[in-house]
């Protein structure tokens, strides 16, 4: 018996929760849970059929969701941080992806017998790799700095530079199937469609950047307005060109990144939000819409195509973007081997194939066939080996001993700087800016954001986290911030200043807070943050002591009267939380707030 349309989108929404909450779990990129639960529902059971279900809306559907995933992207590429990348992501960026698209397209075109068009389109919609995919992998592989930050920072800016070659490439495509007359009818009516493109994408980023600097719209209306002014553009752009919506909605949001005295952290927040949201349930639906008899019948030669993906086009790609580097050859290898394709890849390919096939494109479907079997096999393969290459080249990061500070308050900023002059890798997030930027004044490094938000899964680099130090002076972001790296780094890795007396601050669930009071174990009971700010605000100082044999604990405590002792850092470079009638094991570095006269005589 078929299912009713209401319960099939109950289902679809229900799986796409399991399958994000299943990758959280295991820690993997969302990507493999959605595109199992999309198969299953799909292709192996047939309880999803979403061209019954949707009809003629699915086009639509699909159109709208990638341009809002193309946008929420396009909103995180700001031009000030490519130019601090230095030359191999740049060349990654351009010549790499220039060889990476030419290497596949042959590759589609000599084995699979694809026409040139599609084998085109195939090359140019498999340069993204992306941050949904890399981000996760970079976690469990956590290679060297070098090669971390060159990885991350590739996905992040392909993403965007990526989706406008492949329009690009898929105007062209469409053009040259529609044309009847001469190369420069075809040119034209390109250019026409990249001109409209760049001129709607630029005025509309204006016209809404303007209205968020000049507060046009109350609080509450701006995220929605954003959304529903970016889909407006996108849908006039496609009424004046064909099929430069998605061109208009990339510029549009790259506008609004470059935009001077324009805050888009609520913005990005909520359209990071919508798009989990779409990416789950729209990657489900294309993973049942998967022919799974197509994919196998493709057999030997799309086995090949992988082995060049991943055998030829990304060594050569690594090869000619780090010439001249200072990249060692294990360094290379490690690149060589990681570069995952992502969510934007499958969205983008569906898009177009749905594109070409109501245009009247023969086989249009298979170019789905051939992108998903790509990221099904970049994905599988890598998570699965890359720990054990990057083991095997010795480029793994020795044993993280950093710490992160979830809040740049005063007693954060003083803590974070006593830290930094031991030599240990030091962190802090805040969302408040003039936290942040103070922070930023006083040297530390600092990320502006939510710690457990999904941009900071891809921006904020954990690849030297040993510890996490919750001491924001808002107890409900501090227990988020405990939740969610404990899943990551486990319970014992993270700990909370108190926020005062556990009776009186509760959180929402009595249950919830208790699991939470166990881990505000930074420091004696009644050093709360309360507490010590006021210290600090007096004049006391965090400062760091070496305690040996020669200079003990009550030798210590003699010379500084009124201390009180938060750290202590023994040989191993492992950060222990203190309290006063606790005697630190020596030899260590005990770091402490000494107060002055004016705090002692707060204090009492």
């Amino acid at each position: 018996m078929a299912l009713s349309a209401p319960l099939l989108l109950v289902i679809i929404g229900i799986s796409s929760l399991a399958a994000q909450w299943l990758a959280w779990l295991l820690r993997l990129p969302a990507i493999l849970p959605l595109l199992i639960f999309g198969i299953v529902l799909g292709p192996a059971t047939h309880v999803l059929q979403p061209d019954l279900l949707f009809g003629n809306l699915l086009f639509p559907l699909v159109s709208l969701s990638v341009a809002i995933i193309l946008f929420e992207g396009a909103l995180t590429l700001r031009f000030e941080e490519i130019r601090g990348l230095g030359g191999v992501v740049r060349n990654l960026v351009s010549v790499g992806m220039l060889i990476t698209f030419l290497v596949i397209s042959l590759a589609c075109l000599l084995l699979l017998h694809f026409p040139a068009e599609l084998s085109a389109l195939v090359g140019a919609v498999t340069v993204v790799t992306g941050p949904t995919v890399i981000a996760p992998l970079m976690r469990v592989v956590r290679p060297k700095s070098t090669i971390n930050q060159v990885l991350r920072w590739e996905g992040i800016i392909i993403d965007p530079v990526g989706a406008i070659f492949t329009l690009l490439v898929f105007e062209f495509i469409v053009l040259h199937q529609q044309a009847a007359g001469s190369y420069a009818h075809l040119f034209m009516t390109l250019g026409q469609t990249v001109g409209v493109g760049l001129v709607a994408g630029a005025i509309a980023g204006m016209v809404v950047g303007t209205a968020l600097r000049k507060v046009w719209l109350p609080g509450y209306l701006q995220n929605f307005a954003v959304l529903a002014m970016m889909l407006g553009a996108f849908g006039l752009s496609n009424y004046l060109a064909d099929e430069s919506g998605l061109l208009t909605v990339t510029v549009m949001g790259i506008w609004l990144a470059n935009m001077r005295d324009v805050d888009l952290t609520d913005i990005i927040e909520f359209k990071e939000q919508l798009s989990a949201l779409l990416i789950s349930g729209l990657f489900i639906i294309l993973a049942s819409r998967l022919d799974i008899h197509a994919l196998w019948n493709m057999g030997w030669p799309l086995a090949g195509v992988l082995l060049i993906v991943q055998f030829v086009a990304r060594p050569l790609c690594i090869g000619a973007s780090t010439l001249g580097s200072a990249l060692t050859w294990r360094d290379r290898l490690l690149l060589c081997w990681i570069a995952p394709r992502g969510i934007v890849a499958a969205a983008v390919s569906s898009l177009f194939a749905l594109t070409l096939e109501k245009n009247g494109y023969p086989g249009a479907d298979r170019l789905v066939t051939v992108v998903f079997a790509i990221i099904i096999g970049t994905v599988v393969l890598q998570s699965l080996t890359s720990l054990p290459i990057a083991r095997w080249l010795r480029v793994q990061k020795k044993q993280p001993r950093g710490v992160l500070i979830v809040g740049a308050n005063p007693v954060a900023r003083s803590l974070a700087q006593a830290l930094q002059k031991l030599d240990l890798p030091v962190q802090l997030t805040d969302n408040s800016w003039e936290n942040y930027r103070q922070a930023r004044m006083d040297g530390l490094t600092t990320y502006y954001g939510y710690a457990w938000s999904e941009h900071a899964d891809n921006y904020l680099d954990l690849n030297t986290t040993a510890q996490v130090l919750a001491m924001s002076s808002n107890r409900h972001q501090n227990a988020l911030a405990v939740y969610h790296f404990s899943h990551l780094l486990g319970k014992e890795k993270v700990s909370a200043v108190r926020s005062g007396n556990a009776q009186n601050t509760r959180l929402k669930h009595d249950s919830e807070s208790s699991r939470f009071r166990r881990q505000e174990n930074l420091f004696s009971p009644e050093y709360t943050f309360g507490h010590l700010s006021r210290l600090i605000s007096a004049g006391a100082t965090i400062k760091a002591t070496r305690l040996n044999e020669n200079f003990g604990w009550n030798d210590y405590l003699e010379k500084n009267q009124g201390v009180i002792p938060l750290f202590s850092l023994h040989e191993e470079k492992n950060l222990m939380p203190i309290d006063k009638d606790q005697v630190p094991t020596l030899p260590c570095t005990l770091i402490a707030l000494v107060k002055n006269e004016v705090s002692t005589a707060d204090s009492r």
